[in-house]
């Protein structure tokens, strides 16, 4: 794509998702737009009102690398390092899975009742603690993650969402090197099986860091591994709540119950798949 003599962003937008909706479809446009705000420092919102400008040539090259990494499938979030979740702005990398809108399903679960502090396993960007912490003022909590990188992206988003002086990180595999007990304890564990990552899209399979998508085999490890240590690190009458793949919640539950959880309910997505496990420590 090169920006045409006398040609406003108007043509340049349009013909940017020209090019990306052979490999990305539908959402060409949408994702156009939000790597044109970038490449301009506005914000989406004001994308419209520079569609009559006529970029210049540093602009048009800038907005072009742009289109060439989302044209590889790189997800938007990763070129423009930030994605939105529960109303609030995240730094994301390579180096951590993007939040997802059905994990905002977990965190409106986990804020129905009261917690004073919080255990997040396999915390990644942290957006699952930092958002606990971020609408329920009065708590603290420990967000684990395997991966330092992955730590250092929950410590920045930490940092600007104000919750630092509440919020803790440790590298630690699962509970190991976690002590005390924790009123919630919250995950969105690596779940797929290593047999489904090579159907996953792209976006996922080529950009995402596997370490936080899948633990290998049938895919439940990870809820053996948090079940197993769950009563020992759950306050009496504490909450355990993790987000599942859509046909997992049997195996989870099951899982659960057999590490001596009470009241295991599942709660399903906006699509009407099962998508969170939550249990109590009685």
């Amino acid at each position: 794509m090169a920006v045409r003599q006398g040609e406003n962003w108007a043509g340049v937008l349009a013909q940017a998702a020209q090019e990306l909706r052979p490999t990305i479809g539908q959402g060409a446009m949408r994702d156009a737009r939000v790597l044109l705000a970038h490449a301009l420092g506005i914000s989406r919102d004001r994308v419209t009102l520079h569609l009559h400008d006529d970029p210049d040539a540093a602009q048009g090259a800038a907005f072009q690398a742009l289109i060439d990494r989302r044209l590889l499938h790189q997800p938007v979030s990763q070129i423009i390092g930030q994605r939105a979740f529960y109303g609030l702005d995240f730094t994301v990398s390579g180096d951590v899975l993007d939040p997802r809108p059905e994990t905002e399903q977990l965190v409106e679960i986990a804020l129905t009742e009261p917690f004073s502090n919080v255990l997040d396993l396999g915390t990644g960007s942290g957006c699952i603690l930092l958002t606990l912490l971020e609408q329920n003022g009065g708590a603290n909590g420990v967000g684990t993650d395997i991966s330092a990188p992955a730590l250092s992206v929950a410590k920045a988003n930490a940092a600007a969402l104000n919750v630092t002086s509440r919020a803790e990180f440790l590298i630690s595999d699962w509970y190991n090197g976690v002590s005390g007990q924790y009123d919630l304890i919250v995950s969105n564990p690596p779940y797929i099986a290593q047999a489904e990552m090579a159907g996953l899209a792209p976006e996922v399979r080529d950009w995402e860091p596997h370490i936080a998508l899948t633990p290998g085999g049938d895919g439940l490890n990870a809820y053996r591994a948090i079940g197993a240590g769950a009563r020992a690190h759950l306050a009496p009458g504490g909450r355990l709540i993790v987000e599942i793949g859509p046909t997992q919640a049997g195996d989870v539950a099951q899982i659960f119950a057999q590490a001596q959880l009470q009241q295991i309910q599942i709660a399903q997505d906006l699509d009407g798949r099962d998508r969170i496990v939550s249990a109590y420590r009685r």
